[in-house]
């Protein structure tokens, strides 16, 4: 086993608006589910008054779901942009360490969410993603999407996107990462030199 540490990210190349994205939807999702707090507040007083008064059931029914229904798609609205805030800012922790690659995905630079570990021993070919062999990798997997663990569609400056064909205990992966010369060489030479695809 070999004794090496490096750790890199993958940060987006529009960080500065991502991040706007992010504060937008997060004000959002706030605003919603405390209009929604409001509404429901009110309605602890309105509704038993409803349910006291002599009116048609049918007429109480409607006045109950005139309370309910505006908070529900609050509530709803709030949960849609706070996920949908999710979707931006994101970047990805890449450690490498005794011969394990071990992906995080982070959260406006906070929360993060462990993705995957590659161990050396499992990979089964290494190369550039924008090499033929990459196009011949692909169609390898039988149709699989690559797993793009990046938040850009181009590689930010001095990185490389840099695939890796992984053998899982179902059936073969593909990742591509960005990353710079460095994370690479690590990974060849814990992988092995002949794993690498240089075309």
């Amino acid at each position: 086993m070999l004794e090496m540490l490096y750790e890199e990210s993958a940060t987006s190349t529009r960080a500065g608006a991502e991040r706007r994205f992010y504060t937008v939807f997060l004000v959002l999702s706030i605003f919603f589910f405390v209009v929604a707090g409001i509404i429901a507040f009110f309605s602890t007083s309105v509704i038993p008054t409803i349910l006291e008064s002599d009116d048609p059931a049918g007429i109480k029914a409607f006045s109950i779901l005139t309370w309910i229904v505006p908070i529900l798609a609050l509530v709803g609205g709030g949960v849609l942009f706070w996920f949908i805030k999710r979707r931006f800012n994101v970047s990805y922790d890449y450690t490498f360490v005794e011969d394990e690659l071990r992906v995080t995905k982070v959260y406006n630079g906070k929360s993060r969410k462990y993705l995957t570990t590659i161990t050396a021993d499992n990979i089964l070919k290494i190369g550039w993603a924008d090499k033929p062999s990459f196009a011949d990798t692909v169609r390898g997997v039988q149709g699989q999407k690559a797993k793009y663990l990046t938040p850009n569609k181009m590689p930010a400056e001095e990185k490389e996107f840099i695939y890796l064909l992984v053998s899982g205990p179902l059936q073969k992966v593909l990742y591509v990462i960005e990353c710079r010369r460095d994370l690479l060489e690590y990974l060849v030479k814990a992988a092995g030199v002949r794993k690498l695809e240089r075309e």
